[in-house]
């Protein structure tokens, strides 16, 4: 039987060929690494394979990506992304900053705009306030006015009519009511569009004084109220020896009389004083009369009288003696 073209030369073992045996590897020494073997050819350019198994492929060593080496473009390329980055942060910086600025360059404006009408506003109603004839005096009205006369003292600064309520002087209006004896303050208020109120405190009479010829009413710092040809009902007369108002003996009987009750106070019909140390009160009625002596101890003097007078038949005629409070007594006339 034929056989098929070219079965024998693929069939048929291929010529071996003798190769010498490898030399064994010389081991390496002590600490030092083995390097690795070269394959030996025994042909030109054919690499000289080991009996039945092939040489193992030696590993690529790689180096890490970082490792490598920039450019000089590419580092170029990164500088120029950094300034970019720079430029645009240094831009919003700029942007924001400019912001805020003018935020607060807006209010600023605003509060001083504000701040600037709420002036010219005021300016305008003081200018209105001060000019303005609406505003002008009309009425005095007079208030407190009891022992002095209310038109007296209303035509005392009746000049100030037509002035503007801010402009009224009031200096002017103190020299005018100071003129009357029997006040001691005022209080004035001007009450718009047109009206000005005077509040006084009138001075609480304390005695008279028999000056020779006249009666002359006193307060409490010997300021003569007024003077009158007769004597004034109701006021004690004060004699004090010809002393002046502002001695001892004037001082002692003043804090005496303002000792003594009200209701007790009313029937006093004299009180005399040659000194500090001798004051006598003189009660209306049958003749009984107080020795009071100084004025210390005031107080308890004008309890311990008032329980006296209690305890005293009032139309009997006598002497209270006060002047040692704790061993105070009546002596019959």
């Amino acid at each position: 039987m034929k056989r098929p073209q070219g079965f024998d030369r693929q069939a048929s073992p291929a010529p071996s060929r003798r190769r010498e045996p490898a030399a064994a590897p010389t081991p390496p020494a002590t600490g030092q690494a083995t390097p690795p073997s070269t394959p030996q050819s025994s042909e030109r350019g054919t690499p000289q394979a080991s009996t039945g198994r092939r040489m193992p492929r030696m590993p690529r060593i790689r180096k890490p990506a970082g490792s490598r080496e920039p450019s000089a473009a590419a580092a170029e390329r990164a500088a120029r992304r950094q300034l970019r980055r720079a430029e645009a942060a240094r831009k919003r910086y700029e942007r924001d900053e400019v912001r805020r600025f003018t935020r607060r360059t807006r209010r600023r404006r605003a509060i001083l705009a504000t701040a600037g009408g709420a002036g010219a506003v005021l300016l305008i109603a003081v200018v209105i306030a001060v000019f303005s004839p609406a505003l002008a005096l009309r009425n005095i009205q007079i208030e407190g006015a009891t022992r002095v006369s209310a038109d007296e003292v209303r035509a005392a600064i009746d000049d100030q009519l037509g002035t503007p309520l801010a402009l009224i002087d009031l200096g002017r209006v103190q020299d005018e009511l100071g003129a009357f004896p029997v006040i001691r303050s005022f209080v004035t208020e001007a009450v718009p569009p047109d009206t000005l109120v005077v509040r006084i405190t009138e001075r609480d009479p304390i005695g008279t004084i028999n000056s020779g010829a006249a009666f002359d009413l006193v307060d409490p710092a010997g300021v003569v109220i007024a003077t009158s040809d007769t004597r004034v009902d109701g006021v004690p007369v004060i004699d004090v020896g010809g002393h002046a108002a502002d001695s001892a003996a004037f001082e002692s009987v003043v804090e005496v009389l303002l000792a003594v009750p009200t209701e007790l106070r009313g029937r006093i019909d004299a009180v005399t004083a040659r000194s500090k140390d001798d004051v006598t009160l003189v009660l209306d009625g049958v003749g009984q009369s107080v020795s009071w002596g100084s004025a210390d101890g005031s107080a308890q003097k004008a309890r311990v009288l008032a329980e006296l007078i209690l305890q005293t038949d009032p139309a009997l005629a006598g002497e209270f003696d006060v002047s040692a409070p704790t061993i105070a007594v009546f002596r019959p006339a």
